[in-house]
């Protein structure tokens, strides 16, 4: 390779031992390894422009790796992204832009927040769906608008984690010719050598997947063999490639090929003999030669002047397809269509009761035909889900003929954890919001992705079906009783479990309108009645009373099909002398969010709540003073015996109503929401 170029890898070298020694903390040894790998990627190939890291035409670059951030932190810097020398020295530090993994929402470049392993490959995954279904969708005839590469970097860790294994296996069904995977082969772990537990051929497996493979032998200094593969990697088009390189962990150190140079400083003395390896000055810390940035200004030329033909495209593009264009600008800006909310299904008191599974059905029928940006699937749930919308077409390789890439519809497969970390990938690449199928207990199979939903502010919608012991026969390996409260203890996300029809149609409106944190749906199997009072309006309220009793002396509050339950016992409470007031509570964030006034008119100081919901009471001591619901597994039976088993019916309810109403006379019932300071 040329000597500059030796000059810029050995900088990225030296600059990742200095960040991680001045912080005293972080991963020195893959950015030391992978530095031919990055320089290569971000010099010659990666078409972005730093001055507008949103740039819609962008190649996307993943750190599937997030431990090894200094390395993307350098590289940002030496692109010309609002990265600096300042900036490099705080990494991991409260206040700084450099976080100790990649996070989305803190530093310009980066697409994805990692660290998890194998989520960044998984989100790699989906931004290439993503990249497919819009070109499929928009590029006409002489106007390539969405033509970008996704690049990912992994390591031996995400390969071991079981999520990727779905991501890829779906990628390669899928033909994903755009997507490239560069795996640092160091065979270390933080355990030591790969082969104390990591010893299969990866090429083999990933062959079997549909993916095409490459090798470079000598990843530490071949920097011509990494640039061939890449291009024979863009060259095949109709499978993802991977490319595996044999590198050595922190090359350069004299811990060199060790675990010991995973996860610690190198130590100043083994800096000054790095430096001096590479013929850099020890005393100089986060220095970067001259030379060395003005090799790299090439980076920023290139992006600036790929989005200025870009724009120009894309003013000829609005002259021929106004109304696509329109479209477009609307779905990467995140505006909905006006007329939303005016789509969704509105019901009566008089409709039929219907599970709320199938209420979530009639949304979609009714949205998605308007909704372009909609897209998603089910985990192989299809028909128990019911995601799948009337005039739907499947997102398929079109030589499968099975559908095309404009589709919408993805068959995820029984992948619950690959597709929400694919949903995620979806989301971060601009113009789509996802949605992710599949049992509401299964949902745990994917709370490490769902978390980062939350966490990285994405808008996926997740729905899920079958949401209480009220599943029966299937017993209590598929009957969720503490999902809901995992959701809901998590920050950033919206956990609806609507009451009806209503509630349904306004958990998707709110769902649509906070385009900065996921949405989790519960819905029912079984039949919800049409309820009094609810409305698209009281849902986004979180909480409301659909029974609003004069000088109440007791509130029962309740979710989902218990809601029923709860009005049900009201009538019978209030008539037997106990004026009961009913409320719903479809979305305890939500409701979290309102004004302290405003709650305390719902749960109303010195009156007794009592909670009824067959999942988890645990949770429910911030609203009510006590509950009906489940401390235990369910069980298998008929759904109806089941709740009776458990004592979630209207007798019970009604019952330990009495009994709340009893406990607190002459006693002062404070509010849960009442609050001291």
């Amino acid at each position: 390779m040329a000597n500059i170029d030796v000059r810029a890898v050995n900088t990225i070298r030296t600059l990742a031992a200095d960040v991680v020694q001045k912080s005293n903390s972080g991963h020195p040894g893959a950015p030391m390894g992978c530095a031919p790998i990055a320089h290569t990627v971000f010099h010659r190939f990666i078409r972005a422009n730093p001055k507008n890291p949103k740039w819609l035409g962008r190649d996307r670059f993943v750190l599937s790796n997030g431990h090894a951030c200094a390395l993307q932190y350098i590289l940002l810097h030496l692109c010309g992204y609002d990265v600096s020398i300042n900036d490099l020295q705080t990494f991991r530090q409260i206040g700084s832009k450099l976080p100790g993994h990649p996070e989305n929402f803190m530093t310009a470049g980066i697409e994805v927040s990692t660290g998890p392993l194998g989520q960044g490959i998984c989100n790699a995954v989906g931004m290439a769906i993503a990249e497919a279904h819009m070109a499929a969708t928009y590029n006409k005839d002489g106007f390539t608008v969405f033509d970008n590469y996704t690049f990912v970097l992994l390591g031996d860790g995400c390969l071991q984690e079981g999520v990727q294994a779905e991501a890829v296996s779906l990628a390669g069904h899928l033909k994903l010719g755009k997507l490239i995977a560069l795996y640092d082969d160091n065979h270390i772990t933080i355990d030591g050598e790969t082969t104390f537990s990591f010893t299969e051929d990866v090429d083999k497996r990933f062959q079997a997947y549909g993916w095409h493979t490459l090798v470079v032998a000598d990843g530490d200094n071949d920097l011509k063999a990494i640039e061939a593969a890449i291009i024979e990697a863009k060259n095949v088009t109709d499978k993802p490639t991977i490319i595996r390189i044999r590198t050595t962990i922190g090359y350069g150190s004299g811990k060199a090929g060790t675990a010991g140079v995973h996860g610690a400083p190198l130590g100043d003395s083994d800096i000054v003999n790095v430096k001096g390896k590479f013929g850099f000055d020890a005393t100089q810390k986060f220095f970067v030669p001259p030379e060395v940035h003005e090799h790299y200004k090439i980076f920023g030329q290139r992006g600036q002047e790929l989005e200025s033909k870009w724009n120009a495209l894309f003013e000829q593009y609005k002259a021929k397809y106004p109304e696509l264009a329109s479209e477009l600008v609307r779905r990467v800006t995140n505006q909905l269509p006006a007329n939303i909310k005016d789509l969704l299904p509105k019901y009566t008191t008089s409709d039929a009761p219907q599970a709320t599974r199938k209420l979530s059905e009639s949304v979609l029928n009714a949205v998605a035909p308007h909704l372009p940006e909609l897209v998603g699937g089910s985990a192989d749930l299809t028909h128990s889900n019911l995601t799948r919308w009337k005039t739907a077409k499947d997102f398929q390789p079109p030589s499968t003929k099975l559908g095309d890439y404009a589709g919408r519809y993805i068959r995820f497969g029984v992948r619950e954890h690959g597709m929400a970390a694919i949903c995620n990938g979806i989301h971060a690449y601009g113009g789509l919001i996802p949605f992710g199928a599949t049992f509401l207990n299964f949902i745990s199979y994917a709370v490490g992705a769902s978390r980062l939903s939350q966490l990285s502010h994405h808008q996926i919608l997740y729905i899920l079906t079958h949401d209480s012991i009220g599943l029966g026969e299937d017993g209590p390996t598929h009957q969720p009783i503490e999902t809901l409260a995992t959701l809901r203890a998590t920050p950033n996300g919206l956990t609806f479990r609507p009451a009806d029809g209503n509630e349904v149609s306004g958990a998707y409106y709110a769902a649509l309108i906070n385009n900065k944190r996921p949405s989790f749906f519960a819905l029912s199997r079984q039949n919800a009645p049409q309820l009094p009072n609810t409305s698209i309006e009281n849902t986004l309220k979180g909480a409301y009373a659909i029974v609003d009793t004069p000088n109440p002396k007791l509130i029962i509050v309740g979710t989902g099909t218990e809601t029923s339950l709860a009005f049900s016992a009201g009538e019978e409470l209030t008539k037997a002398g106990i004026p009961t007031k009913v409320v719903s509570m479809p979305c305890m964030e939500l409701f979290d969010e309102q004004p302290e006034q405003y709650k305390l008119s719902v749960f109303n100081d010195g009156v007794p709540a009592l909670s009824v919901e067959a999942l988890s009471t645990f949770g429910w001591d911030k609203y009510a003073h006590a509950h009906v619901g489940m401390t235990t597994f369910g069980l298998s039976g008929p759904y109806l015996e089941v709740y009776k088993k458990f004592g979630i019916i209207h007798e019970e309810v009604v019952k330990k109503g009495k009994q709340l109403v009893e406990f607190y006379k002459g006693k002062q019932a404070v509010s849960r929401l009442a609050k001291p300071f």
